[in-house]
């Protein structure tokens, strides 16, 4: 389960890692509520547009995020990326202990930190992969699942209890502190034992990496069954900040939902890094598992049992996501890797500004159960997208040996065998590392 562990710069990468997230959580849950409480009188359709700026570049700038995780230093860009969060994260801070935060002024620091994060998700997910071998990466996307659920556990239930006990203003504060955790880890990772990487030298950018995935019918489905449940089921600030207020809670009652939902996303993360490798077979009955969950946890009627249910929607939704974040990873050309990636994450992030609007508008109007309930609808269509997407292409038949039995088979596009990296510079190993190419469509 955990086998990276066994690299010393995946280590380091690691904690410090850990260490941010439980930062980034508590801001968050900080931001969140200080849009529905604070700048606004509980607008959960304010709250929609807030998550829509801060998730919408990835989807704007794609063309340009993933062609920059291919082309320079992912070390480097992840060191600007963090300064400046951290940078952001004080600006607001400042402005929040002074009094004189806005509503405006607030979108526009979501903005920011969607620019920056923009650039930096693409290059974070790909530097998993310049740090340990195409073999281990799903493991390691899964335990980077683990410790930002880890985070998610802590995170956001300190941060409630900050935002009532200190107000929102020093948790950016802790916030900004916890990034130095980040950038010490980088600067402590050993540029000597980072895998060769294979640098994009060209200008096709975005283009190339679209026609790779279009030209892969598994890709395309994973990013389907993926923007179904990100623009309307993963909502979860929207959801479990109104459904806190509905049952008369208050910042750290919504705290306390969101570190349950983290329960749940840690087994899930914890499972998956146990598998060998990333299979769609587990995507698909996850989205179905989220679709059930979600559409149950719509009908609790007390906080804490609408809090049990809401292990199991965390525990599918990292499923699904660790298993579809591990599957583009180790099956994507490793020359276009950061740019399918950009594109994934375009999906994950930028399905969010489509989404989160929506389901601001419908709490608002129908109440925050109506829109976990369209939510879970969409979960059960993802599901549907894959089965058929299996059946279709002949993956699921009958097996050899027995007439009432069914076999699926599994797609593993790329098998690369270890070679060692001193030998071999980019370019060398780029042409002579040993490939077996399999049929993906």
């Amino acid at each position: 389960m955990f086998r990276s562990f066994s690299n010393f710069n995946y280590r380091i990468w690691f904690l410090g890692a850990l260490v941010s997230n439980v930062g980034g959580w508590m801001q968050a849950t900080a931001q969140d509520w200080v849009v529905l409480t604070e700048l606004t009188d509980n607008d959960a359709t304010a709250m929609g547009v807030t998550m829509a700026l801060q998730f919408g570049p990835p989807l704007v700038l794609v063309s340009v995020t993933g062609w920059v995780a291919d082309r320079f230093d992912r070390r480097r860009i992840l060191l600007l990326t963090q300064s400046v969060l951290m940078a952001l994260a004080l600006g607001v801070a400042t402005l929040l202990l002074t009094g004189v935060m806005t509503l405006p002024l607030m979108f526009a620091f979501a903005l920011a930190f969607g620019i920056t994060n923009a650039f930096d998700a693409p290059a974070r997910q790909a530097f998993v992969s310049d740090m340990v071998t195409l073999e281990d990466a799903s493991n390691a996307v899964a335990l980077n699942s683990a410790s930002f659920n880890m985070a998610r556990l802590i995170g956001p239930a300190v941060g409630g209890l900050l935002i009532v006990a200190v107000g929102s203003g020093w948790v950016f504060v802790l916030n900004a502190a916890t990034f130095l955790a980040m950038l010490v880890a980088l600067l402590l990772i050993r540029r000597g034992e980072l895998l060769p990487r294979v640098k994009s030298r060209g200008r096709t950018g975005l283009a190339e990496g679209f026609r790779y995935v279009w030209s892969r019918s598994d890709l395309k489905v994973v990013f389907v069954m993926v923007f179904l449940i990100g623009a309307f089921g993963m909502n979860f600030p929207i959801f479990a900040s109104t459904m806190a207020l509905e049952f008369g809670r208050q910042a750290d009652g919504y705290g306390i939902l969101s570190s349950v939902l983290a329960i749940g996303s840690l087994v899930g993360a914890l499972l998956a890094a146990r598998r060998d490798r990333a299979r769609v077979r587990v995507l698909i009955v996850a989205a179905g598992l989220f679709g059930v969950a979600s559409i149950v946890s719509s009908w609790m009627p007390t906080y804490w049992t609408y809090a049990t249910v809401l292990i199991l929607v965390g525990f599918s939704t990292v499923t699904m996501l660790t298993t579809a974040n591990g599957y583009v990873q180790t099956t994507t050309d490793p020359l276009l890797r950061g740019r399918v990636l950009a594109l994934y994450m375009a999906v994950v992030m930028g399905s969010t500004p489509i989404g989160a609007p929506i389901a601001g508008w419908i709490t608002d109007v129908a109440g925050p159960r109506a829109a976990i309930l369209v939510g879970g609808v969409a979960g059960l269509v993802a599901m549907s997208v894959g089965l058929s997407w299996i059946i279709g292409s002949g993956r699921l038949r009958r097996h050899e040996s027995a007439r009432f039995r069914l076999t699926l088979d599994e797609t593993m596009p790329v098998s690369v065998v270890r070679v060692d990296p001193v030998a071999f510079s980019d370019e060398v190993a780029a042409v002579t590392t040993p490939i077996r190419t399999e049929r993906t469509d």
